[in-house]
């Protein structure tokens, strides 16, 4: 969907309106439509050049959970999924990224939402706790009732003085098991034993320097808050189509960066042990389209695991762009070197022939995805932090707006170096830290976990960097659950809108009705 310049241009002196929702994410989509279908003038602003999100830059196969809580929005957007290919709902887990796209753009047009794109929030001007009005990179300035942050990053919260977290907290703090950094543990994501980290010595014994894709700080102690984020990556669209793009060497590719590829996979040679292509990047064809959703499988893959994405959140403009190059390099890279690197197994670089990049898909961006998976950012301290707590005991909330089913899914978050006390002498060893996947049963989400306290601001929700501890984030953070908070967002910026009101004096019981009465799930029989 490309940048309207026309629509900046009439709305660059400080056009007053209902609702301003910043980031065109699936859960701005849905926030946007659900408020300007209940008559709200409602503005969509997104600092890329695409509608959705991860839900159309790469991440088609959709991780739903339980279905039953899949209502509103997700409901919404799953039967038009299916309605598009003319098949069941739920036949397919996701469309295909363009197809997810043009699903959005339909219903941004057919609410008559205004969206603007190209423009990445500068400053929120706030007035006794209050967003008075919200600056952008071209000028353009918007004053709205209501704003939604609807960012990955949370950068509305921030500019606006809302408290938020970053990264892992300590398990004190909450009282959560599986807070703070994680035990060394094997695993389908772990790095296998006695691989060396010292670019010099693959045998560990001397310190040296460290290869690449490492990150060099010391582990945290186990238990502790450490600040760490959940790695980010691309999600790669690939295809076996006869037009088919074939991998290319990306420019700048380094045969250096590839060298902690090289000793695993001789690691595993050297023990007799087979990989497929499928264990490192996963590629069934799980979207339509003769297409597949290529995911971070295995100790190495498209998940970078160096610490860049631990700076990301707090990150400048720029810096945000340095990493997001970083990780789309490494997807590019990570493609050719499985493909052509004489370490790599030849049945690995015989599949990885069969595959390439699709030609209908992400034609501005080279063909891989416009988006990075940002897996968590800043989390909002709001009205009601949501713990690990109220999804392993499944907690009945008053004010629920929405449901989450999926497993507490942290995915790695470092890829380090430790000491392993050995005869004769210690040797050094990579260790890939953080994952962790625990089973929960269906759990309510409280409106208090979109909103800020009073004291902080009055007209904020926050539909996606939402109240939670980072173990609880991890469930939350899939895109149904942002499309369906989204959507519960929406109906309450219009509500306040309505009723002149503070975003903390919502009628819940009003709120809770009109969610009800499009199809949102808020609580399932016991």
């Amino acid at each position: 969907m490309p940048t309207d310049d026309s629509r900046t241009h009439e709305l660059s002196s400080a056009t007053e309106v209902d609702v301003v929702v910043y980031g065109a994410t699936s859960a701005g989509v849905c926030a946007a439509v659900a408020a300007a279908q209940r008559g709200a003038r409602t503005v969509l602003v997104e600092p890329g050049r695409h509608l959705g999100g991860m839900t159309s830059g790469g991440l088609g196969y959709t991780d739903i959970g339980d279905a039953r809580v899949l209502g509103g929005a997700a409901a919404r957007f799953r039967h038009d999924v299916a309605e598009h290919y003319g098949v069941a709902a739920g036949r397919y887990a996701g469309p295909e990224p363009h197809v997810a796209e043009a699903i959005f753009e339909r219903w941004l047009l057919e609410a008559h939402v205004e969206v603007v794109f190209g423009e990445r929030l500068t400053a929120a001007l706030v007035s006794a706790g209050r967003i008075e009005e919200v600056e952008f990179s071209s000028g353009l300035r918007l004053r709205a009732n209501v704003c939604i942050d609807a960012s990955y990053e949370g950068d509305l919260l921030a500019a606006a003085g809302v408290p938020s977290a970053v990264g892992r907290e300590d398990r004190a703090l909450y009282g959560e098991t599986f807070a703070g950094r994680r035990e060394l543990l094997p695993g389908r994501h772990t790095m296998p034993p006695w691989i060396s980290p010292f670019a010099d010595d693959p045998s560990g014994l001397t310190v040296g320097s460290l290869l690449p894709q490492i990150k060099p700080e010391p582990l945290a102690r186990v238990g502790e808050g450490d600040g760490g984020v959940m790695s980010y990556g691309y999600r790669v669209c690939l295809t076996r189509a006869a037009d088919r793009i074939p991998f290319e060497r990306p420019p700048g590719y380094s045969e250096e960066y590839w060298e902690l590829g090289r000793r695993l996979f001789a690691h595993w040679a050297s023990r007799g042990v087979d990989v497929a292509a499928g264990e490192l990047i996963g590629l069934a064809q799980n979207l339509p389209g003769e297409k597949c959703d290529g995911n971070s499988l295995g100790p190495f893959s498209l998940s970078v695991l160096d610490g860049s994405a631990w700076r990301y959140p707090l990150a400048s403009a720029q810096e945000r762009e340095r990493i997001r190059e970083h990780h789309l390099s490494h997807a590019a890279g990570f493609l050719w070197f499985l493909s052509t690197d004489p370490s790599v197994p030849s049945a690995v670089r015989t599949e990885m022939s069969r595959w390439g990049l699709p030609r209908d898909e992400f034609a501005d961006s080279v063909h891989l995805p416009h988006q990075l998976y940002v897996r968590e950012a800043r989390r909002m301290i709001g009205s009601r932090v949501l713990t690990e707590h109220d999804l392993l005991h499944s907690t009945r909330h008053p004010d629920t707006v929405a449901m989450g089913s999926y497993h507490i899914d942290i995915r790695e978050v470092q890829r380090a170096w430790t000491w392993v006390y050995e005869h004769p002498r210690p040797r050094g060893m990579v260790v890939t830290e953080g994952y962790l996947s625990v089973p929960v049963q269906p759990y309510e989400i409280p409106y208090r976990c979109l909103i800020p306290r009073e004291e902080h601001c009055t007209n904020l929700i926050v539909p996606v960097c939402v109240s939670a501890s980072h173990v609880a984030f991890s469930s939350v953070r899939m895109e149904v659950q942002y499309q369906m908070l989204g959507h519960a967002a929406g109906v309450a910026a219009a509500l306040c809108c309505a009723t002149d009101t503070i975003v903390q004096g919502v009628d819940v019981g009003r709120l809770r009705e009109q969610l009800a009465g499009d199809g949102q799930v808020l609580a399932l029989p016991a």
